[in-house]
């Protein structure tokens, strides 16, 4: 998997007019290759990857909060919920990978741990791709994001 959009800054121009240009296409990038890695039916533990996509498109656009005004704010609202979603689903991922390495085989209570975690992970996985499908790539939500990205970007008279 490619990584996401490299952006390309022109010094000459503000970050408004760099965001406006660069942020719709990193957008657009993200919700291609988090498709590209659902269509595959990861398991909950390949859904880091999703997660780790996630924070990077949301810590990028915050760096250009005072470019944008409050519907920044409710994009940036949900992509944390998409990341504390997947957050859930690594969390019992790691632990059944971690109490599998640290319980003695011969446990009583290890096969009925690591079960119920691994049946935690996937309850959550489904619940990350319900909300996914329905919800944050529901029809029309990644122009929503990209027309946002690329006519909202505020314009003053200073250089940001």
């Amino acid at each position: 998997m490619s990584k996401l959009h490299q952006t390309r800054w022109d010094e000459r121009t503000g970050a408004t007019a760099n965001a406006r240009r660069e942020l719709p296409h990193l957008a657009a990038s993200y919700f291609a290759q988090v498709r590209a890695l659902l269509a595959d039916d990861p398991s909950p533990a390949k859904l880091h990857r999703v997660r780790l996509l996630t924070k990077r498109l949301r810590y990028t656009l915050e760096l250009f909060r005072p470019c944008y005004g409050p519907g920044l704010e409710t994009r940036l609202a949900a992509l944390r919920r998409i990341q504390q979603s997947l957050g859930e689903v690594n969390d019992s991922a790691a632990a059944g990978r971690l109490l599998s390495k640290s319980m003695s085989t011969a446990s009583p209570q290890r096969a009925q741990v690591l079960r119920c975690l691994e049946e935690r992970a996937a309850v959550k996985a489904q619940e990350f791709r319900k909300d996914w499908a329905e919800v944050f790539d529901a029809p029309g939500q990644e122009r929503w994001w990209t027309t946002y990205l690329a006519r909202h970007a505020r314009t003053s008279g200073r250089r940001a």
